[in-house]
């Protein structure tokens, strides 16, 4: 999809993301319905959703679908002080969404106990990390944070969606099952996973200084436009719908910047994550098509903002104390 509506000060866009395909031992041959591939020669791990446009800046977010046959290495994002050491503008933290899970599905974020960095690297040198790991059940839907230099690690048997912030302290995800070294610190989780109903429509699953993860569930045959003041991410979960002039169906992602896509949903209704660049929840993401605000149902109370405010600091609003009503206080 080519560039949206010009504004004068503003470059706007609304492309189809790219994907890469990374073969991986662990990966799945059967990537359905997340993407089309299913082919029992090559096990495909990963899938990163880039730009369309490649000679754009790097996205301030990154995406990438993680599809298990077997349990991951553990590893961790850097921290502030680890990217400071190697010259990196700032840490990361990530998300997981849940695509699909076996009956056994677990993942692991964080230690059960405190145990210092020279025990850490000899679990990871004798894999025996595992079971130092806080693991738990998944479900599909479900969602995680990972809080940056966190031990973390992907069970067998799961379609994943993460979310994080582009920063090159990441390590590659090891080509075995189980292996890898880590040089990174690691530390106890402080995972925060919080659904947030904020309307009939919308539910904030994450929110960090990073990004808000949204779902959206959209009912049939509505009409509804998406206000992308910052980067934004839109990733299909279920049913189907258009994209200003694109189909839009299970597992396509499509990359919006200071602009606003008119979404059409289909007779079964959408689903979607959204992702974007903000630290806190906004309220004009989602508006009806005549640019007013969808409101709260009636039946519901709404978060507030002070219900927000009062949440892990995570959630911290900006220095004025309010979440962004307009699109200019993103500007």
């Amino acid at each position: 999809m080519g560039h949206g509506r010009n504004s004068p000060g503003f470059f706007m866009t609304i492309e189809q993301a790219r994907i890469h395909m990374i073969p991986k031992p662990w990966g799945r041959t059967d990537l359905r319905p997340w993407n089309v591939y299913h082919d029992t020669r090559t096990a495909i791990g990963e899938i990163t959703l880039t730009r369309a446009d490649t000679a754009s800046p790097p996205p301030a977010l990154a995406l990438t679908l993680v599809f298990t046959s077997a349990q991951l290495s553990a590893q961790a994002h850097a921290d502030a002080a680890f990217a400071r050491s190697i010259d990196l503008a700032s840490s990361t933290c990530a998300a997981w969404y849940i695509l699909a899970a076996s009956a056994n599905g677990r993942i692991a974020v964080g230690l059960k106990q405190h145990i210092d960095d020279t025990q850490i690297r000899a679990s990871l040198r004798n894999d025996s990390i595992a079971a130092s790991m806080r693991w738990h059940a998944v479900q599909t839907g479900s969602s995680n944070f990972i809080p940056q230099g966190t031990l973390h690690a992907v069970g067998a048997g799961l379609a994943v969606i993460e979310i994080r912030g582009n920063c090159t302290a990441v390590p590659p995800r090891s080509e075995q099952p189980g292996d890898g070294t880590l040089s990174l610190p690691a530390r106890r989780s402080r995972q925060q996973t919080f659904p947030q109903k904020l309307s009939s429509e919308r539910t904030v699953l994450i929110a960090n200084a990073a990004f808000v993860l949204e779902r959206l569930t959209l009912a049939p045959g509505v009409v509804r436009e998406l206000d992308a003041c910052v980067e934004t991410w839109l990733f299909v979960l279920a049913g189907s719908g258009r994209v200003n002039s694109v189909d839009a169906t299970i597992g396509q992602t499509f990359f919006l910047a200071t602009d606003r896509a008119c979404i059409r949903i289909g007779p079964q209704g959408l689903q979607c994550l959204v992702a974007y660049a903000h630290s806190v929840p906004t309220s004009y993401l989602l508006q009806r098509v005549n640019s007013m605000r969808v409101p709260d149902p009636p039946q519901r109370s709404p978060v507030t903002v002070q219900q927000l405010l009062a949440l892990p600091t995570r959630l911290a609003a900006p220095s004025g104390g309010a979440l962004p009503t307009s699109r200019d206080d993103l500007r």
